[in-house]
Order: structure tokens, then C-alpha cells, then sequence
């Protein structure tokens, strides 16, 4: 069976478990949720278990993350070259540049992973403004961008329409 490897945002371990099991139901693979520190925000302190639960992952594990933990993925997967994952999926990914909540310590200063990215956000997102999106678009030119009318933040009533995507890719 599958597994389903979820990196949740900032101060989101309860929050994004809705959004996490639904997946995991969903997708039918067994959810793996470490729960980051959020007494520690630093890049490392996230980083360090990000990179070791991405060790672990089989070719067939999902990873899917969100927010804050998106944008600490995203640069894990851009350090190396990973044989795995091949594909993960980020939801309302915030752009950390100058352009976006200027925090050089989180910036995604490239390059690009080798995995395949699909970005998601909602127009109505009220933590992430929609256009972070079109800034990861620039600076990732090979990602896929999925936009969604309404669902806010935490993608409410969306469950669905994510695992298909991610279960189609």
C-alpha cells in the first residue's frame, strides 16, 4: 500500500489533519504526518526531519505538503538530486522573495528540483495571498499550477478534487 507523506504549515499539525486524512482516505494510502516543531521555525530545525522522512519514502509514497511546510519542501528537493520522491504536490505555497513576505531565511532561491511539482491554491486563500502562485510560476517554470475558485487556506471541500489530481499525476 501507498503511503501518503503529509508535511503540514506553521503552528498546522491539529488544522491540517482534516486536510491530511481526507487525503489519505481519499487516495486510500496510509498517512504519514510528522508532527515539525513549532517552537523552532527555523529552516533547519524544519528541514532536518523533512530531509529524513524523505529517506524513507518508497517510489510508490505520495508527498503532498502544505503551507509553510511546502515552501521547507520545496527547498529540501531542491538541494540534491532524490531518487524518490519523483513528484510531490505543495498547496498554498508561500513565496518567500522579495516579492512575497520578503523572509531571505525561507527564500526559494532555485534551482528547481528534479521532481515534478504541482502547485495548488484557492483564490480566497486568507493566510496566503492568491498571487504567491504566479511568483512560484516564475521560478518554477516546469510546475504545474492547479487554481481553485473557493476553499480558502485549508482547501475546504476540496479533499476530492486534490487526491484526484494527485492520484491522476
Amino acid at each position: 500500500m501507498a503511503r501518503l507523506m503529509f508535511f503540514h504549515g506553521a503552528g498546522g499539525y491539529v488544522e491540517d489533519r482534516v486536510l491530511a486524512d481526507g487525503l489519505s482516505e481519499a487516495l486510500g494510502a496510509a498517512l504519514t504526518m510528522p508532527q515539525l516543531p513549532d517552537e523552532d521555525m527555523s529552516y533547519e530545525a524544519w528541514a532536518g526531519p523533512v530531509r529524513s522522512y524523505i529517506r524513507e519514502l518508497d517510489p510508490e509514497d505520495i508527498v503532498v505538503a502544505h503551507s509553510f511546510g511546502a515552501s521547507i519542501l520545496l527547498r529540501v528537493l531542491a538541494e540534491k538530486t532524490w531518487d524518490v520522491p519523483t513528484r510531490a504536490t505543495l498547496l498554498a505555497m508561500p513565496d518567500w522573495g522579495p516579492d512575497g513576505w520578503a523572509v531571505a531565511d525561507y527564500a526559494f532561491l532555485g534551482p528547481e528540483p528534479e521532481a515534478a511539482l504541482t502547485l495548488h491554491h484557492c483564490r480566497d486563500d486568507e493566510i496566503v495571498d492568491f498571487a504567491h502562485l504566479s511568483l512560484h510560476a516564475a521560478r518554477l517554470p516546469s510546475a504545474r499550477l492547479v487554481e481553485h475558485p473557493a476553499g480558502g487556506h485549508q482547501f475546504d471541500g476540496l479533499v476530492g478534487a486534490i487526491a484526484a489530481d494527485v492520484g491522476g499525476q
